[in-house]
């Protein structure tokens, strides 16, 4: 066993003809086959179309030619993004009919054409409903850490198989906490960019005015190097942490929290020597408010469907789906108006006080697949519909939120979520790379075997 190589590893590998890039496709290709049944995070291996795309990299290297920035670099998708000649399941088999995609959705082109191989696509909830990639048609997605607990969800299988470093990077969405949860279970890195910065087209829809596309990998300089060949522009300065006014998050974000989750935000703090605590305002209401918007816009997105094959849906998918699409359009509004007065409130606190903040993702530790719950408010609750708690009010208002694995010396990862103002995903990164500094942030070696 060994640590799982690193994108800049690889792609100087690659470059140096220490490996070719096939070599290193046959490999991936072959741990996920012989490994992947352990964990059940890949939907569906594109062996076909990665070996010719390590053929062409090795050819130009061959003729002399410059190679791009991630050469040979293996990645995976979560299963709504489009890939040039394949159905978009979206995690479901209500789209098996659909036409093949006829090309790849943005993102996906953009890594590709930076050197990355496509190798799979993932495991998620279906159409991305869920904090527990517990999928009906295709299987649930355990967590790598230990085979008995949660992934998290809905980008669970992006999470969990770059946990197991079966990938050193793979491509998640996040509507209101689908990549911040697992990342954190899991205890790998993950990105929500600032709303609208990175091309969503060729991701399967959600919540419109809600979703994102971002990466996880196994470190944060990989998790930046592939955020910026995404973004399409030159990685930006970093600022200097005594430059950056950090605060921690109070309130909301100081409850419920289990005694190991405690202590590793103290420790955070403590390495960035936080000496501010803030709060947001009515946070109760910006989480409903975030579970009103993504019920009525992914039921609106569905009921034509769902008035024609609602039995092919999961069955927990298709209620909500049903629920969200019966909600009155005067509450949806009312939803979107408080929407944007917390976002209002959110800009203020960033001008006045602070260019980064810092909160928990989750409360605790991966629950049991086979009792999953969560403690809040001192009852025991669903893991599925309360594991967003720190992370559905901060969907709010389209900031950056970077999910740093918290190391937890008495057992699981834990999971810190940097938040910071609209396109500050530099600040972000500032503040991580102190943290991973200190051994505060970070991941462990996997159990499984890895490239």
């Amino acid at each position: 066993m060994s640590r799982p190589l690193t994108i800049a590893e690889i792609s100087e590998a690659v470059r140096s003809g220490k490996m070719t890039a096939r070599k290193i496709t046959e490999t991936t290709l072959d741990i996920l086959k012989q490994q992947d049944s352990s964990i059940h995070s890949v939907t569906k291996l594109l062996a076909k179309e990665a070996l010719a795309q390590a053929d062409a990299i090795d050819a130009l290297r061959s003729a002399g030619k410059p190679l791009p920035p991630l050469a040979g670099v293996p990645f995976g998708v979560k299963d709504l993004f489009d890939v040039a000649g394949h159905v978009t399941t979206a995690g479901s088999i209500v789209l098996n009919d659909t036409l093949p995609a006829k090309q790849d959705a943005p993102v996906v082109k953009r890594l590709k054409d930076g050197g990355a191989i496509l190798v799979a696509t993932l495991n998620m909830d279906e159409f991305a409903y869920g904090f527990a990639t517990e999928n009906s048609h295709y299987g649930t997605t355990f967590n790598p850490r230990d085979t008995s607990r949660m992934a998290g969800g809905s980008s669970g299988g992006s999470a969990a198989t770059v946990a197991a470093g079966f990938l050193p990077l793979a491509l998640g969405s996040d509507t209101n906490g689908s990549i911040r949860v697992p990342a954190s279970l899991c205890g790998v890195w993950g990105l929500k960019p600032t709303f609208g910065r990175l091309p969503r087209e060729g991701a399967y829809p959600f919540s419109a005015s809600l979703d994102v596309v971002g990466p996880f990998a196994a470190n944060l300089s990989d998790l930046a190097t592939a955020f910026h060949v995404m973004d399409g522009t030159p990685a930006a300065p970093e600022p200097k942490i005594s430059d950056l006014r950090i605060a921690r998050l109070g309130g909301w974000f100081a409850t419920n929290l289990t005694s190991s989750c405690q202590k590793a935000l103290d420790r955070a703090c403590d390495a960035l020597d936080v000496k501010q605590t803030v709060e947001l305002p009515e946070v109760a209401i910006a989480r409903a408010c975030s579970f009103l918007i993504t019920a009525a816009e992914g039921g609106n997105l569905h009921l034509p469907r769902l008035r024609r094959v609602a039995a092919q849906y999961d069955p927990a998918t298709r209620d909500r789906l049903l629920a969200g699409a019966l909600l009155p359009a005067d509450t949806y509004l009312q939803a979107q108006r408080f929407r944007r007065w917390f976002r209002d409130q959110v800009h203020a606190l960033f001008r006045e006080k602070a260019d980064v903040l810092i909160a928990p993702s989750v409360m605790c530790e991966a629950p049991r697949r086979d009792d999953p719950t969560v403690m809040v408010d001192g009852k025991s609750v669903s893991a599925r519909a309360y594991l967003g708690l720190y992370t559905q009010p901060l969907s709010l208002p389209g900031l950056p939120v970077l999910a740093a694995p918290l190391i937890n010396p008495d057992g699981l990862p834990l999971g810190l979520q940097l938040v910071a103002a609209p396109g500050k995903e530099a600040s972000l990164f500032a503040v991580a790379r102190e943290l991973e500094k200190s051994g505060v942030c970070g991941y462990s070696k996997p159990e499984l075997a890895c490239l």
